[in-house]
């Protein structure tokens, strides 16, 4: 990526997915540093020691998954898993009752709860009025109480969305499946 840097191909480079061991390797031996890491992050799965991290690097940190993920329920359904075992951040009662007092969704409470942090948020959407709604995120603030009420719903990694499965082969390369759930 270096290579691509120096020829004009990329302005950046960036990684997914890295946690902070794997940050500090690649950190202690490159000689353009990473500028952004993206993860899965929300209310439920909020990785403060690992966004304070980066901080300290000067890596910012985009997060996807802002919302949780409206659509797994569905995905379990259709593969005969039970979903009802997946919780949402959009129905929990502290993001509800936060919404209505501001007069906003879950999903833009969620989503300016991130932005708030300094964590810059990319939320799936399908419809352009879910973009939109999930654009109107700039006329409001969340207050202290606000986002310490939602600090206290971190569950941690058994809340992850995505988990990634990986084994290491003799070479070194990293080999990873992808399972949802």
């Amino acid at each position: 990526m270096e290579a691509q840097v120096d020829a004009g191909r990329a302005k950046a480079i960036g990684l997914s997915n890295f946690n902070a061991r794997q940050i500090k390797r690649i950190w202690s031996s490159a000689r353009i540093k990473p500028a952004n890491l993206q993860v899965e992050l929300n209310v439920y799965f909020q990785q403060r020691e690992l966004t304070a991290f980066c901080k300290a690097l000067d890596i910012t940190v985009c997060a996807y998954a802002p919302i949780g993920s409206p659509g797994l329920p569905e995905v379990f359904k259709k593969m005969r898993q039970n979903e009802s075992l997946i919780t949402s951040p959009l129905s929990d009662p502290v993001v509800v009752n936060i919404a209505k007092k501001h007069n906003k969704t879950p999903a833009q409470v969620l989503i300016r709860w991130i932005i708030q942090r300094g964590i810059v948020a990319i939320p799936k959407s399908k419809t352009p009025s879910r973009i939109k709604e999930n654009l109107q995120v700039f006329d409001f603030e969340l207050d202290e109480s606000d986002m310490d009420e939602l600090y206290k719903l971190d569950k941690g990694p058994s809340s992850r969305i995505f988990s990634f499965k990986c084994s290491t082969a003799e070479d070194g390369e990293i080999k990873v499946r992808i399972l949802v759930g």
